[in-house]
């Protein structure tokens, strides 16, 4: 069983194989061998926001930049937050909303109004660590009713003072500041956030994030010498969005049917994580790890295991292109669509 206490990244699966398949190289394609062109349409830029600006003033210059049709970010950071901030590029949006529901991490400055004993810090620590209750800030977009969010580790990493230093996994839609404020309230002192950065959304890090002048200077390599390689280390493929979503591998003869509307049967099936849980989003890959839709499942693993017929999963949001492969396979013939 999957361990809820412990942040996605940290979550480990085991595949299990329903029927051992293998996929016809004549079609799909490796994600990290994408043209440039298909890279861009299906592609992730994994930013480093600075202080200042909004998240979408920055996303709106990623969109310009790569000439992009749409751009969606995984999850907002106020003007005065820094840190990691995955923009997803054209079709690749479809993936927004997975992106800002995954775990985040955040290093966090919080200062103190009154002295605090280092103990009833590390109190209070643990007592927010797990379940808590927040009501959305005031200035806060989304509307302000109490909603339950997970802290899944909160370590102190120094103090000076009235300042603390915190590292913080939580799920996604935990406000930082609200928690701040509300150990605060507990320690009988006040208290808010000072600083925040953040390092983690879902499995974009602090470690291969680029700049809006890193993307300039790819840009320029490529214009004028033709060379990619810069441009194709900022720009990464939708599937790097979906690396800690529970997977189910499609056999070949099944992706056409979901590319063109078709819920997955599990008859289509060829693998799956043992993470997959019912009611729960799951990622639907090919046989070549291209991502090829998302849905909500209506078996656990070990139920699709054991059917032989039924619905396994509700498709919400198909990604891969209709026309990647045909719709189907008979007697070992291939027919393309007319």
């Amino acid at each position: 069983m999957v361990d809820v206490g412990k942040p996605p990244w940290k979550i480990k699966s085991r595949i299990l194989v329903k029927i051992d398949a293998e996929s016809d190289p004549s079609y799909g394609e490796d994600p990290f061998n994408r043209s440039l062109d298909r890279l861009l349409k299906l592609g992730v830029v994994n930013l480093d926001k600075p202080r200042g600006p909004t998240s979408h003033d920055v996303a709106s210059q990623v969109k310009i930049l790569l000439s992009a049709e749409k751009a969606g970010i995984g999850g907002t950071l106020d003007p005065a937050v820094s840190g990691v901030l995955p923009i997803l590029l054209n079709d690749a949006t479809k993936c927004a909303g997975v992106v800002m529901s995954s775990g985040k991490e955040y290093i966090c400055v919080m200062r103190l109004h009154g002295e605090v004993s280092d103990s009833e810090i590390e109190e209070a620590v643990r007592l927010f660590t797990g379940d808590i209750y927040q009501v959305p800030p005031v200035r806060s977009s989304v509307a302000r009713s109490v909603r339950i969010r997970t802290i899944y580790e909160m370590e102190i990493l120094e103090r000076e003072g009235r300042d603390v230093l915190l590292r913080i996994a939580c799920s996604g839609g935990t406000y930082i500041r609200k928690l701040c404020y509300d150990i605060g309230l507990y320690l009988g002192v006040g208290a808010h956030m000072q600083e925040l950065r953040r390092i983690r959304s879902g499995p974009f890090t602090e470690d291969n994030v680029k700049t809006i002048i890193d993307i300039y200077e790819a840009l320029q390599l490529w214009k004028e010498e033709g060379n990619e390689k810069l441009l194709r280390k900022i720009v990464m493929p939708v599937e790097e969005a979906v690396r800690y979503i529970p997977k189910i591998y499609l056999l070949d003869t099944a992706i056409g049917a979901v590319c063109n509307g078709a819920n997955l049967a599990v008859s289509g099936i060829s693998k799956l994580e043992d993470t997959v849980r019912k009611g729960k989003t799951v990622a639907l890959m090919s046989l070549k790890d291209e991502l090829i839709a998302l849905g909500i499942a209506r078996m656990d693993a070990e139920e699709i295991m054991e059917a032989d017929h039924g619905i396994a999963v509700d498709v919400e949001r198909v990604v891969m292109d209709k026309n990647l492969y045909p719709p189907i396979w008979k007697r070992g013939i291939r027919k393309t669509p007319k």
